[in-house]
């Protein structure tokens, strides 16, 4: 039987959307020219064209966001610094006569402090009068960051399955949870207070060799034999020929070794303003302060380098 169908059943109501073919291509249009545009900047300026389309002020990325600006060249020299401020979202007073350095390191204690981020201090060149574990000038962070390894599925199998037999799975669990809710570093009046984890250092060895700066040979318990490359002398010392001073070789502790988002991340949630240091006070391994205070003599000397 045939069906009988009404005018009113192929009408399009006001409800339906009616198409834009016009309205879509220029739509693609802005699209293929913001990306054009974008391809051009990331030419001048070395920043990745997809990180200019995405941006957003604030503290996420602080590392990668410090090398764009790491040959940055303004003629007060402060403003290098204060250039930046709105990259990260953060509000510091303006000081001219302060000079660059400070301003810098005004600002890098800002980053650590309010969103926790320890990949500022991954940098390579002369530290700061303001804190040694800070860089004095913003060409510091021209070298990329370090980046994690990354291991297949397979290879990571198979080194959880090689320490099945060695490490008790409550030792582990137990060092996990230590790992996972260890505090935030904090950066206060120039003092920083800073998770890390100290390896005591068993033998130092200068390797000999016509070169600019002094590379030694060096055994710390629990890690691999390292090479470091340094304008100081350090003292040389073995088991056959020990030293009275104890040194130790500290790493600051990166929670993405553990998978775990970034304080940065956390921040967002927070009130505008709010440092991560308010959430939870700090019982840090480490407190690492300025040069004149970390070369004072004492019983323990602490020998510390940046592993990234």
């Amino acid at each position: 039987m045939a069906s009988t169908t009404s005018a009113s059943d192929n009408e399009q109501t006001p409800s339906d959307p009616v198409p834009h073919p016009s309205g879509d291509l220029t739509h693609q249009r802005l699209k293929f020219l913001n990306l054009i545009a974008a391809r051009s900047l990331e030419c001048a300026t070395g920043i990745d064209a997809q990180a200019l389309i995405s941006f957003r002020p604030g503290m996420r990325d602080a590392r990668e966001k410090l090398r764009w600006a790491s040959k940055r060249v303004t003629t007060m020299q402060e403003d290098i610094a204060y250039s930046l401020f709105g990259i990260f979202g953060v509000h510091l007073p303006v000081i001219y006569g302060e000079k660059k350095q400070n301003a810098l390191s005004r600002l890098l204690q800002e980053i650590v402090a309010r969103s926790g981020d320890i990949t500022s201090l991954d940098w390579v060149g002369q530290s700061s009068e303001f804190n040694s574990c800070l860089p004095a000038a913003i060409i510091s962070y021209a070298t990329p960051p370090h980046s994690l390894p990354s291991l297949s599925e397979d290879e990571i199998q198979t080194a959880v399955s090689s320490l099945q037999n060695i490490v008790p799975v409550d030792s582990a669990s137990k060092l996990y949870n230590m790992l996972a809710n260890m505090n935030v570093p904090v950066f206060a009046n120039c003092r920083l207070r800073l998770p890390c984890i100290a390896f005591r250092v068993t033998e130092v060895k200068r390797r000999w060799g016509i070169a600019a700066h002094s590379t030694y040979g060096m055994k710390a318990d629990g890690l691999q034999d390292l090479l470091i490359t340094t304008d100081e002398t350090l003292i040389q010392f073995s088991h056959t020929r020990p030293t009275q001073q104890t040194f130790l070789l500290v790493r600051p502790w990166d929670r993405r070794l553990l998978g775990l988002p970034d304080f940065s991340e956390q921040l967002a949630s927070a009130d505008e303003g709010e440092s991560v240091g308010d959430w939870s006070e700090s019982k840090s391994v480490l407190d690492d302060t300025d040069k004149s205070s970390s070369n004072s003599p004492g019983e323990e000397e602490l020998l510390s380098a940046h592993f990234w």
